[in-house]
């Protein structure tokens, strides 16, 4: 086996979802739970196949967005494996309904932070090991770093008062 670490691309104003799931139906039932879930979220799907004709099947409602699941979902290449950019919604305001959607097994995460993705290779095909999602901490929150993040969480409409 051998690993290797597949850093995607996370444009500012994009967050991602990256996940597993089961069935080539994957695509169109993402579709749906994404244009459903936020009223002007703009997302792109791609879906590594990993049987039959194993392509990469994507949809969307922003090309820009869509071309950026496959570039990236290509990078890592492991079956099963599917990427989701989302702007103009959280992941927060989908993920519920996505882990409900009957073919995800997994979402390895959900960011707009750097993301690199730990892949192993065998003589089988790629997997995906984890993630390493964002930097690594540079203190404890203070009183002041909690009253910031809580106002934060009041702007974006996520606290009330």
């Amino acid at each position: 086996m051998e690993t290797e670490v597949v850093g995607l691309d996370v444009p500012e104003g994009t967050n991602l979802i990256l996940g597993h799931s089961h069935f080539i139906k994957t695509v169109e039932d993402l579709y749906d739970v994404l244009a459903s879930g936020a009223p002007a979220i703009k997302f792109g799907i791609a879906f590594c196949e990993a049987s039959q004709s194993r392509l990469i099947r994507h949809s969307g409602n922003d090309e820009q967005l869509e071309q950026l699941a496959v570039d990236n979902v290509q990078k890592i290449g492991a079956g099963h494996t599917f990427l989701v950019y989302l702007r103009n919604a959280y992941p927060i305001n989908v993920l519920p309904a996505i882990k409900q959607c009957p073919e995800v097994v997994r979402i390895y995460c959900a960011t707009a932070n750097p993301l690199q993705v730990i892949v192993a290779t065998t003589d089988q095909g790629r997997g995906v090991i984890g993630v390493v999602d964002g930097e690594i901490p540079q203190g404890v929150e203070d009183a002041q770093g909690r009253a910031k993040r809580r106002e934060f969480l009041r702007t974006i409409g996520y606290m009330e008062s």
